[in-house]
């Protein structure tokens, strides 16, 4: 078992008899630590850990030079909400309002990083890109070809 799984097993409370004040292990919704037992039980967690640093370097990335920020924002307090339900609290509820106040503010963090030329390309869901928007077909071009 790697390291990652020392961890999980310390936050389920299976390597750790529990708190020495409530004697409960540090996550307190039971259906969150069958989750977490799963993942332990099934070896997944070999997997799971590259994946979560995987998308924690994806969301650092896009934040860092402002691309898709209020997707990554979200995704980041995503993870954040996990992390705060397996028992971590240390700087997370901080971190999970300043993920929050930047996906409500997406917009205007959008002028300042690389957001301002993706979103016009790509557009957002309420008004297509350049990407995504059909170039209208023409009639002459199409009287044009049709007689040839």
């Amino acid at each position: 078992m790697d390291g990652h799984g020392r961890r999980a097993q310390g936050l389920l409370g299976t390597g750790n008899p529990g708190s020495p004040v409530s004697g409960k292990p540090p996550i307190a919704y039971d259906w969150y630590r069958e989750f977490v037992a799963t993942l332990l039980a099934g070896g997944h967690y070999t997997w799971f850990s590259k994946l979560v640093i995987a998308g924690e370097l994806a969301i650092g990335i896009a934040l860092i030079i402002g691309a898709f920020t209020g997707i990554a924002a979200f995704a980041g307090g995503f993870m954040n909400w996990n992390f705060l339900m397996a028992g971590t609290a240390a700087t997370n509820p901080l971190l999970f309002a300043i993920a929050t106040w930047l996906v409500l503010a997406w917009k205007t963090a959008g002028w300042i990083g690389a957001d301002r030329y993706l979103l016009p390309y790509v557009g957002t869901p309420w008004k297509p890109g350049a990407l995504f928007t059909r170039r209208p077909f023409h009639a002459e071009a199409g009287a044009a070809t049709a007689g040839r």
